[in-house]
């Protein structure tokens, strides 16, 4: 039987190996024909010379991204061990640094590689659209960018929108008056900015109109400069409605489009403005278009097995 030995240098075991060598225990579900011995700071594999030099390899790239980011987690492990290269999970060190200073110090910032990837696109392009499933920090990521422009004096104004589509549920005759009715489309997006703006402020902000936060219609007839503007849910977007956002970008403005094409809420046989969208505009220059998967879900480890599961029933139907 073939062996090779990896030592860690001036990396701590501990960390690299996880707490109970959880990490390890998840190098050893890829890798089920080795044996795998962590003691002290030495990994010690046995098995097949090809698997081996695999291993080795795949190491070799968890000890880097270790040595760059001092994190290592189950998102960075799986998307290292599946990637074609380091292309796919490595992103520069500026886009991994704290985005902004949240709310009791809260330190905001991407937390895997592709949201990393859309930080960076957003420092490239005055357009931007992020796609992927519920819980891969869209528009968390993005409402950080935008309250760090604000704060920086990049903007003068933050607007964040939704299409006021309902997701079978009828809220049309719940009480109050339109702001109260519409206020639960918009809630992701004041959960976010509580988050990252001191409350007095906030309310000071959506006051004056610093921060405005209205349904995709009030958006009409606008033209929005000096502004981050950002689009949430772009997926339940109709064609008119997308090209007449799109159309609103006036001077020094920076757009983030945000969207899930598996969880569109549109009537049968309406086409989403969205996917419609990423296919118009897939080759325009200073249009960045970034995906986000499973691997890249942050909230409780539940949802990515949810997912993965819905993505496997809906490709057998």
């Amino acid at each position: 039987m073939n062996e090779i030995i990896i030592e860690l240098e001036d990396i701590s075991p501990k960390e690299f190996f996880g707490e109970q060598n959880t990490n390890i225990e998840l190098l050893k579900k890829y890798f089920p024909k080795l044996k795998l011995v962590a003691r002290g700071n030495k990994i010690k594999a046995f098995g097949d010379e090809e698997l081996l030099e695999e291993f080795d390899r795949r190491i070799t790239m968890l000890l880097k991204h270790f040595g760059k980011y001092n994190k290592l987690d189950e998102n960075v492990i799986e998307r290292v061990l599946t990637s074609q290269s380091s292309d796919d999970y490595t992103t520069s060190k500026q886009s991994g640094e704290v985005i902004v200073h949240g709310v009791g110090g809260k330190l905001i910032k991407a937390q895997t590689a592709n949201q990393r990837k859309l930080v960076e696109s957003m420092r490239k392009n005055d357009m931007v659209f992020a796609i992927g499933p519920a819980g891969t920090g869209k528009t968390y990521t993005g409402v950080a960018l935008a309250v760090q422009a604000l704060k920086n004096k990049e903007v003068k104004r933050i607007i964040l929108t939704r299409p006021a589509v309902e997701a079978g549920e009828n809220l049309g005759f719940l009480p109050g008056d339109l702001k109260e009715k519409l206020d639960p489309y918009m809630q992701p997006l004041y959960d976010a900015l509580r988050d990252m703006i001191a409350p007095e402020k906030l309310a000071h902000y959506i006051e004056n109109g610093t921060i405005q936060i209205a349904p995709l219609a009030f958006m009409r007839g606008r033209t929005l400069d000096n502004a981050f503007v950002i689009l949430d849910e772009g997926q339940n977007t109709t064609h008119a409605q997308m090209k007449m956002f799109l159309t609103r970008m006036g001077k020094n403005a920076k757009f983030l489009l945000t969207g899930d094409p598996g969880q569109i809420d549109l009537p049968r046989r309406t086409v989403s403005g969205l996917k419609e969208a990423l296919l118009i505009l897939k080759n325009v220059d200073g249009v960045g278009i970034i995906f986000l998967d499973d691997k890249d879900v942050i909230r409780h480890k539940l949802v990515k097995k949810v997912i993965a599961a819905y993505k496997s029933f809906e490709n057998v139907e």
